[in-house]
């Protein structure tokens, strides 16, 4: 659980607003409805798709997520799973009341751990989570991600925290400016990586 809301809180800071539901919906779906857990991520969810709605004058589809969102974190502690939600209550509360404020004003940051995280404050796990949503929200295929995932996993386990898969997804996390080379190269090393773990397996055949 921490993993994922850590990896959206900081996809949502970093300002990727309609990204952010990816990293939390699949632990979402498997919540049963109406625990606290399950609220704290719907409304969450629900909460930065209001925002990327704001942001895109679909003032109507806001205003109705905003209310949504209120609905879901109502009840919660104001520090739930270390996650500061009376902020967010109170940015939801001025966007039902105007949604158009965020053409005035950034979106409120998510506080969690008492911190703002963005993808450079993430650790490992997080990190990998936050590569394959920013992979499929940008265009990238997410298949060579999700096996350079596998290969840093692997390498760690096996005690090599140099592995040039672990530093090239924090790369690709973490440096906007570069990351569709940084793409590149990742898949590059996961091709050479599979293949060379073919080539043994046909040793064995």
């Amino acid at each position: 659980m921490r993993d994922r809301l850590r990896a959206g809180v900081a996809i949502y800071n970093d300002g990727y607003y309609h990204a952010a539901h990816d990293a939390w919906e699949e632990r979402w779906l498997e919540l049963e409805d109406g625990t606290d857990d399950e609220r704290l991520l719907h409304g969450l969810i629900q909460f930065t798709a209001a925002v990327y709605h704001a942001r895109n004058r679909n003032w109507e589809g806001a205003v109705g997520l905003a209310e949504s969102a209120l609905e879901y974190l109502s009840g919660l502690p104001a520090d739930y799973r270390e996650v500061r939600l009376e902020p967010i209550r109170r940015a939801l509360e001025t966007l039902v009341d105007d949604p158009s404020v965020l053409e005035r004003r950034p979106p409120p940051p998510i506080e969690h751990e008492g911190r703002m995280p963005g993808l450079a404050d993430l650790d490992l796990e997080a990190t990998t989570i936050a590569a394959t949503v920013l992979a499929e929200e940008l265009g990238f295929d997410p298949e060579p991600v999700d096996r350079a995932r596998t290969y840093a996993r692997t390498d760690l386990e096996t005690g090599d925290d140099d592995s040039r898969f672990i530093s090239l997804l924090f790369d690709f996390v973490r440096e906007d400016d570069h990351r569709g080379l940084v793409y590149r190269r990742l898949s590059q090393h996961a091709d050479r990586r599979q293949a060379r773990e073919e080539d043994v397996d046909g040793l064995f055949e």
